[in-house]
């Protein structure tokens, strides 16, 4: 059975408890939290693979809540999936600029939740184990050993990116998505075929949203960024290395 430990944080002691009991029957580890001010103090102190957070609480928001894990506890490797009430792409669009890495709109399907859990877990797992060949035919984007294109580094086995030998401190899925581009540079992909490579697919997302981790990306990468280049009409492709 699965044994990822994963933080619900909600002030809907419904909504919490029905999340925890579809989780537990899934044979996942689960904590939770009713403010955001508790969700820090969890994830300093212990190892969570995965984190559910509602956007809307009292005090340090959803927003903050995801601010403070990336750039101050700077943990990019903690998967954050946003529940939030309104389903407003405005909403969406903050929190992955912020860092997170999905989103889901209540009301929701439990069934859909554990979707989104199972496969971010899977590619989480299965990007740090990017070594087994059976791994790698189901994840084909994953490399061995370091990526090495335009003085841009990636190496998947320590979730690392170093652009001229400076560490970049990336999200989750602004590590996937860099990784995909890379392993095949040249190829011009759409915004779903990013999606579809990163998440699986039938992932639900706004085109909006690949954007902005786009953006955020090219800005971290600095001057190496203008490799990621825009096919208008199309999507994205990382420019080919000629040399």
């Amino acid at each position: 059975m699965s044994k990822e430990h994963i933080l619900i944080v909600d002030d809907e002691e419904d909504i919490l408890e029905l999340i925890k009991f579809n989780l537990h029957k899934e044979g996942y580890l689960v904590t939770t939290a009713l403010t955001g001010e508790d969700a820090i103090k969890i994830v300093r102190k212990e190892k969570i693979d995965l984190m559910i957070l509602d956007l809307m609480l009292p005090g340090i928001d959803g927003f903050e809540v995801t601010r403070e894990i990336r750039k101050t506890i700077q943990l990019p490797d903690i998967p954050i999936i946003m529940l939030t009430a309104k389903g407003e792409e405005a909403d969406v669009v903050t929190g992955l600029e912020l860092g997170a890495d999905d989103y889901i709109a209540k009301p929701f399907s439990p069934k859909i939740l554990l979707a989104r859990v199972r496969t971010i877990l899977r590619r989480k797992s299965l990007l740090m184990n990017s070594s087994d060949k059976e791994n790698k035919a189901a994840f084909p984007h994953t490399h061995k050993g370091q990526v090495n294109i335009f003085g841009i580094m990636i190496d998947p086995g320590r979730y690392r990116v170093e652009v001229d030998g400076n560490p970049v401190d990336l999200t989750y899925s602004e590590f996937n998505i860099l990784l995909f581009l890379a392993g095949h540079p040249g190829w011009v992909f759409t915004r779903q075929q990013i999606m579809d490579a990163i998440r699986g697919e039938n992932y639900v997302v706004t085109e909006r949203s690949i954007d902005v981790q786009i953006v955020g990306l090219r800005k971290k990468l600095g001057k190496h960024g203008k490799f990621i280049e825009t096919v208008r009409g199309i999507g994205y492709r990382l420019k080919e290395n000629s040399i």
